[in-house]
């Protein structure tokens, strides 16, 4: 029987959530090269370098409206002769003294006006003149040079993932490719002779393998590259011999199943043959048999067998360890929502507790946490029933309506 001390690992009590975290940070390397790639191959990319304007935004006064530019002191009148026309891509002539031009947003503000006044507080008298407000304030509805950011300005950090918003900037100042981290490369396998592949039929104590796909659908969102190794038997030969490949072949392997301390949980004793073990046990629910150590340098994470444990340590533990080896610096934490509780926890654990939940508004329109039904950790249809997790932390009972933490989906998710 593989007990607690087969792999000569001393007797360590369960980490804390946060230490655990730690520990796993403290581990994380950021991978080795780097790519120059174009704007549209960029999305969701780290990238390695700064980038930095080698231009002024605006380049130029432009206008911030469709209206009229025009010195403020040549107001007094009301009316101006309309001396030129600027639409937007154009360049202008200087202001002629006395005079308004027409003007488009975006367009250049010419020399010597200092105001632009909105189309809709001015009224046409003819093809040549303007009828302008009573009141008019100098400097208004102009954008000037610079005022945005200067040449030279880094406008997106080392570290930085970059999502629609930030090729966006970088667009604007004319980059049209970028010096990025390349992409982690990660080896995937699943522990269990009772595993299936989807498609093929299922015999006498069988079921799907439903962690291959969520190991690879996460992975993707996190634009990593995926070595799937498949389903690997319940022996120490095969384990040992995945974890050997996975190490050779890839930055980081990922596994499920196979973490515990029974008789045919292989991958803890098989990691600490290869390798080392750092951490195999965490003070939480789900997830607590998760292991951590390295292959020769390569790191290595196992995850229980149970699909919402999977889920949960990926979110926890897995996802900041991989945006660390990919480069990101500072790393999100993710934002905890304080809300009253639908339920009441009147005998909580002594391990930290991450519940499967959805936040639903009570009768007066705030915010309520709701929990599913069960704490089981192989109910699957719990995620899609939930949008977020409620952190439930030890030692601590409640009744409904005090306030908890919930922490949505989408500050866990890619």
């Amino acid at each position: 029987m593989a007990g607690a001390h087969d792999c000569g690992e001393p007797a360590q009590p369960p980490l804390s959530v946060e230490a655990a975290l730690d520990l796993l940070l403290a581990e994380a390397r950021p991978v080795a090269g780097t790519a120059q790639v174009s704007l549209t191959d960029s999305l969701g990319r780290v990238l390695a370098a700064p980038v930095v304007s080698p231009i002024d935004q605006p380049a130029w006064d432009n206008s911030a409206m469709d209206g009229y530019a025009l010195r403020a002191a040549d107001a007094g009148t009301g009316v101006l002769p309309v001396s030129q026309r600027i639409p937007a891509g154009s360049s202008a002539e200087p202001l002629a003294p006395g005079t308004a031009a027409r003007i488009f947003t975006g367009a250049p503000v010419p020399a010597g006006a200092d105001t632009v006044v909105v189309q809709e507080a001015c009224e046409v008298l003819d093809d040549a003149r303007v009828q302008l407000p009573a009141e008019i304030q100098p400097g208004r509805n102009i954008r000037r040079r610079g005022e945005q950011l200067r040449a030279g300005e880094v406008i997106l950090t080392a570290g930085q993932r970059l999502g629609p918003q930030h090729l966006a900037v970088a667009a604007s100042v004319g980059a049209a490719a970028l010096t990025v981290h390349r992409r982690l490369r990660v080896a995937i396998f699943a522990s269990g002779d009772e595993l299936v592949e989807p498609g093929a039929p299922l015999g006498p104590g069988q079921i799907y393998n439903s962690n291959r796909t969520l190991f690879q659908a996460l992975l993707a969102g996190l634009g990593c590259e995926v070595l799937d190794l498949g389903i690997v038997a319940d022996t120490r030969d095969a384990t040992k011999a995945a974890l050997a490949d996975g190490a050779a072949h890839a930055d980081l392997v990922l596994a499920s199943g196979g973490v515990s301390v029974g008789e045919e949980d292989h991958v803890r004793p098989a990691v600490a043959e290869l390798g080392r073990l750092d951490l195999w046990s965490v003070a939480m629910r789900p997830g607590r048999p998760l292991a951590f150590g390295h292959i020769a340098d390569t790191p290595f994470i196992g995850s229980p067998g149970n699909p919402v444990s999977l889920f949960v340590t990926f979110c926890l533990f897995a996802r900041p360890f991989i945006q660390r080896m990919q480069g990101m610096d500072p790393l999100p934490a993710p934002k905890r929502i304080r809300a009253a509780a639908g339920f009441d926890w009147p005998k909580p654990d002594k391990r930290r507790e991450y519940q499967r939940a959805r936040l639903r508004a009570d009768t007066a329109g705030d915010p309520l946490v709701e929990v599913f039904a069960s704490r089981s950790s192989a109910d699957l249809t719990s995620l899609t029933w939930a949008d977020g997790l409620v952190e439930l932390v030890e030692h601590q009972a409640f009744r409904a309506g005090e306030p908890v933490s919930f922490i949505p989906f989408t500050e866990l998710l890619p």
